[in-house]
């Protein structure tokens, strides 16, 4: 499949090969007037329509945002609703305003979490804010591998800042943000948040290719999730090498026929059931495997949705003749119980 943006730029370069083999032939006031108006607006529209996807060579780390917040927590301060509203959320960058609407929400929920664990985000500013930096190589080889893989796929900008404690990271179409204070818990050595981040580079840039939910998928909410996230976390493996989230790996490996029984009880029960086909997120089911950080079943480890789809992803691809062919179908997730049944997983 074609990325949009290939589609652009093969669009562009036929118009200005047509321009070029049309100009001599008019009159030279015409002529004079095209070459001096129309290809500059026309090179102009091709710069920012291919803006927003970045070179693996020299992509970098946004920080304005997660270093305006932390010069409001300076000499020990907890800003309140009103300075976080005036100096960090009105004042956003691009990583800002995707965060604050589904996760920060607003300046007073984000002033409730920061004073309830001030040390949860000093911590982050004192000990991994000022890593990130080190960090560019590591984001750059992961973007190579990602061109290597998926070379039509537009790589995205990524910023960092920091949230309401619910969210390590989340994606637009162009751009990936993540959560410092959640990636960065008290605690966390250079070498956890390295391997962390690394995690997080890759997972969130799946995300960024990911389109809106197909029918299909939107029949299927539990499968559709699992397969979102499994997904990105079984690309993030690929180019990076390193299992995500291992604690949880090691935990669901020991115990995978039994978790996928309950998954696929869970499964049919939303399947069958209006009213988590209508808001499958606010579901008791679903919260079994997803968006439970910090409020995971009992013994579980969070988001255990993630790795089901993982293992699904792989189960897939290992059976395909043409695995690039079928990491590309999993990406565009156009129907996740025909991906299930490819797979053979647990049959």
């Amino acid at each position: 499949m074609i990325s949009k943006s290939i589609l652009l730029k093969l669009l562009f370069n036929s118009i200005k090969c047509y321009l070029a083999a049309w100009i001599p032939s008019l009159p030279a006031p015409a002529s004079k007037m095209i070459r001096h108006f129309l290809i500059p607006v026309a090179a102009l529209w091709s710069s920012v329509v291919f803006a927003a996807a970045v070179n693996p060579l020299t992509v970098d780390i946004g920080t304005d945002d997660a270093r305006r917040f932390a010069n409001l927590m300076k000499d020990n301060a907890v800003p309140t609703a009103e300075v976080l509203q005036r100096e960090y959320l009105d004042r956003a960058g691009p990583g800002v305003k995707i965060f604050t609407p589904m996760r920060i929400v607003n300046a007073e929920r984000l002033a409730r979490n920061v004073a309830s664990k001030p040390d949860t985000y000093r911590y982050a500013i004192r000990e991994c804010l000022p890593r990130l930096p080190a960090l560019r190589s590591d984001l750059r080889a992961i973007y190579l591998a990602f061109s290597g893989l998926l070379p039509e796929r537009p790589l995205p900008a990524i910023e960092v800042v920091f949230g309401a404690l619910n969210s390590g990271g989340t994606a637009s179409s162009d751009t990936q943000v993540i959560g410092l204070e959640v990636t960065c818990p008290p605690g966390t050595t250079p070498e956890q948040f390295r391997t962390r981040m690394r995690g997080f580079f890759a997972h969130e840039t799946v995300h960024t290719w990911q389109e809106a939910e197909t029918p299909q998928a939107l029949a299927d909410p539990l499968l559709s999730q699992a397969l979102r996230e499994g997904v990105a976390d079984y690309l993030a493996n690929l180019v990076t090498g390193e299992i995500p989230e291992p604690e949880r790996d090691a935990w669901a490996r020991q115990r995978e026929s039994w978790l996928w029984e309950e998954f696929k009880h869970d499964r049919q029960f939303m399947q069958s059931d209006s009213e988590s086909l209508r808001k499958p997120g606010a579901s008791p089911r679903f919260k079994r495997w997803f968006a439970n950080y910090g409020s995971a079943p009992e013994g579980w480890p969070s988001e255990a949705g993630y790795w089901i789809g993982m293992r699904i992803a792989e189960a897939y691809v290992n059976r395909a003749s043409d695995k690039q062919a079928a990491i590309r179908k999993l990406v565009e997730l156009e129907d996740p119980a025909a991906i299930l049944e490819a797979s053979g997983y647990k049959n």
